[in-house]
């Protein structure tokens, strides 16, 4: 009695361990929506450790960059073999349970069949078809991963493009002084517009893929100073900037950007279960730009021909009013990618608190 007890109960923990383990990958990546999982956390976690010892041994920031530039995909295929090895593990555990004894018979059985070798046979009926289930899943996960990757990078090469753009209007790093400068500087104040809303397109785009594929997050951009963190803070402060401080008419594309862009990186927070106030209000919501920081980009504009509103003191607040609703997310975010150095996001990122794997998030009201 005892031994069809223990029978059972290994049956079904495997039982257990492969249906979390399928669910988990399907939903990672066939479901088209953010879900955090334990399983899938956990091993980005793990991995981010490794490669933070590995990274103490950088000298340069160059250095440390070229060693995180692994850290994603490295990340994403061991997330794959640990699907394969916890899916092997549990049919381990119903193939003792069916009778396949001694343990190295029975995990023997399961490589064999979860990569469909076909070098170990089963010996009776049931544990044939738990062979050919395993079979299935075994080719279901690689087929399911397969056909993933191309989605991924076809998202990633999209990213890019527009970050490596930025380049030519915002320099590197890029800041939102820079670009009006340079927009200031060929007259391009009635092209700025378009820029507003192909940038609008873009938050919405990496809204959806950095939350439905997360490992996009961590894939660093091909130029070791580029970084989609730091080119959408400089979108931000651009547009904030414009809205607050430049004497032109207003342009209702530009703040719809700033809504798209903070609405993307909170809800990319809100996946990696990173605090921020739900509904920020300055000045109960300090920002991490001061007041002289300010000034000193007014100044610059200033000097290369931008048309400032003569009424600076309240230029400042308005700003404010619009750095707010995206200040903290944009440091926390360049905080957990390891940003490049850029002004006014990256240069003072802030060390995030990750709660533990298991916790459960809160969204924020977006």
């Amino acid at each position: 009695m005892v031994a069809d007890a223990e029978a059972v109960i290994a049956f079904l923990v495997g039982l257990l361990i492969v249906v979390s383990t399928v669910l988990s990958a399907i939903e990672t990546l066939v479901v088209p929506r953010a879900i955090p999982l334990r399983i899938t956390r956990a091993v980005f976690l793990a991995m981010r450790a490794l490669f933070g010892l590995r990274g103490r041994r950088a000298k340069t920031f160059k250095e440390r960059d070229r060693d995180m530039a692994l850290y994603g995909p490295v990340s994403l295929f061991t997330l794959a073999a640990s699907w394969l090895t916890l899916t092997g593990l549990g049919y381990v555990l119903m193939y003792w349970a069916l009778g396949t004894r001694p343990w190295r018979l029975a995990m023997t059985l399961s490589g064999s069949s979860i990569f469909t070798l076909g070098f170990a046979v089963p010996r009776d009926l049931p544990t044939t078809v738990l062979a050919f289930s395993e079979a299935i899943l075994g080719i279901g996960l690689l087929a399911m991963l397969i056909s993933y990757l191309p989605s991924m990078y076809q998202s990633f090469q999209r990213r890019e493009a527009a970050v490596a753009a930025l380049d030519v209007r915002a320099g590197t790093p890029p800041t939102g002084a820079a670009m009006l400068i340079r927009i200031s500087r060929i007259e391009g104040w009635r092209r700025l517009d378009d820029i507003w809303r192909s940038w609008e397109s873009w938050f919405v785009d990496v809204t959806e893929t950095h939350t439905s594929q997360p490992a996009l997050v961590f894939f660093r951009s091909p130029h070791w100073e580029h970084s989609w963190v730091t080119a959408s803070g400089a979108v931000l402060d651009a547009a904030s900037l414009y809205s607050s401080t430049v004497d032109l008419p207003r342009s209702p594309d530009g703040e719809l950007c700033i809504r798209a862009g903070y609405i993307a990186l909170r809800r990319i927070a809100d996946f990696f279960a990173i605090p921020h106030p739900p509904d920020p209000h300055w000045p109960a919501e300090p920002i991490s730009i001061d007041r002289r920081e300010f000034d000193a980009a007014c100044r610059e504009m200033s000097d290369a021909g931008v048309p400032l509103k003569p009424d600076l003191e309240q230029a400042w607040r308005d700003f404010a009013g619009w750095r707010v609703n995206y200040d903290r997310v944009l440091l926390s975010l360049a905080s957990l990618t390891m940003a490049p150095y850029a002004p006014w996001s990256s240069d003072r990122s802030i060390v995030i608190r990750r709660p533990p794997i298991g916790r459960r998030r809160t969204r924020s009201g977006t």
